[in-house]
């Protein structure tokens, strides 16, 4: 009789056990929030700064100027992007140009954006509704409106730590990406294309990057992205950087065949070889030995119907990298900033 009675309790402690369990791998399984707060779109890019911060892949940098229009962001908002933002993710979106278009005719590709970090809410408003000729209001934050190169950049206030930002002349993309973050975060939710291929990016990815990469038909001679002379058909790429005591970089082209598969890991190690060629010529009187570590590591090849691209990266190099970096323009050189247009009344949208 007791076991009889014990039997339901033991069935749902288990249960909810299995529940948990299942919980806990679909999260670790799904992208995460920021990403999945996106809308649908042709490319997607994720980075955690904060891991890389915390691995310090980069180093003791040397301190770089800022230039003006930055500088008076810092100063206004408080917010500096290289100390305070922890993550970020970002949509792309092809453009679309009509067959038979002129190359200097093209539109440029569009961005959606979520950013996580310590933002201070007030200084951050304040600088918003100085830049922006509008604000919405909608379910109940504010939408800013803010002129930008003959676009118009809308910017929506999450939360405490997060920002969404978004180009594109739909704007019900900025309200979807708003409508998403009120609801209970869920890990079957995001993007389809993320949802068909983030199972591909290994666990642990400080960043990554999913898109396409379409027939070079459908758009300018270069293609979306240049690629075309590796890509002549439609792909799918899927590239992550992991730190294993070096920075570990992946890249996974899914093709439509095993011989279009093999047909691009043949292009790509013909560019290799070429490359390391090259960089041997070059280098005298000795190759630099985190160069030749990382060109060394360079592999390619086929697996099914996709191409597997590896390299792992020594920090030495990403830290001469960044090091020898170019320096920000100097006030004297940087033009002055155009004026903010004055902020206009708030309007109220349903």
């Amino acid at each position: 009789m007791r076991i009889r009675r014990r039997l339901p309790i033991v069935l749902a402690v288990l249960l909810i056990a299995a529940a948990v369990a299942l919980a806990v791998v679909l999260r670790k399984h799904a992208p995460p929030e920021p990403a999945r707060l996106l809308p649908a779109a042709d490319g997607f890019v994720y980075v955690n700064l904060g891991w890389m911060r915390r691995a310090n892949l980069t180093g003791n940098l040397p301190a770089v100027p800022h230039d003006p229009e930055y500088e008076q962001f810092i100063q206004a908002t408080g917010f500096q992007f290289e100390r305070d933002l922890d993550e970020a993710a970002l949509a792309l979106h092809y453009p679309v140009n009509l067959p038979g278009a002129k190359p200097d005719s093209a539109q440029q590709p569009r961005f959606s954006e979520v950013f996580v970090g310590k933002f201070e809410g007030e200084r951050l408003r304040a600088y918003l509704h100085q830049i922006s000729s509008s604000v919405d209001i909608y379910q109940p934050g504010d939408i800013y409106n803010i002129p930008l190169e003959g676009r118009t950049v809308r910017v929506a206030i999450l939360g405490v730590d997060t920002v969404a930002a978004s180009n594109l002349d739909d704007p019900l993309v900025i309200r979807g990406i708003i409508d998403r973050s009120r609801k209970l975060a869920s890990p079957f939710g995001g993007p389809a294309l993320l949802r068909q291929y983030y199972k591909n990016v290994p666990f642990a990815s400080l960043g990554w990057a999913v898109f396409k990469v379409q027939a070079p038909a459908d758009f300018s001679a270069s293609g979306p992205i240049g690629w075309s002379f590796l890509f002549p058909k439609p792909a799918t790429i899927v590239a992550s950087v992991r730190y294993l005591g070096a920075v570990h970089f992946r890249a996974q082209a899914f093709t439509g065949s095993a011989d279009e598969a093999n047909q691009l890991a043949s292009r790509i190690d013909t560019y290799l070889n070429v490359f390391r060629t090259a960089e041997s010529a070059v280098s005298t009187p000795g190759p630099d030995p985190d160069i030749k570590a990382f060109f060394d590591s360079l592999k390619i090849q086929p697996e099914n119907t996709r191409a597997i691209l590896t390299a792992t990266v020594p920090l030495g190099l990403i830290r001469k990298a960044l090091a020898e970096a170019p320096s920000s323009v100097t006030p004297e050189t940087q033009p002055p900033p155009t004026p903010a247009p004055p902020a206009s009344k708030r309007k109220k949208t349903k």
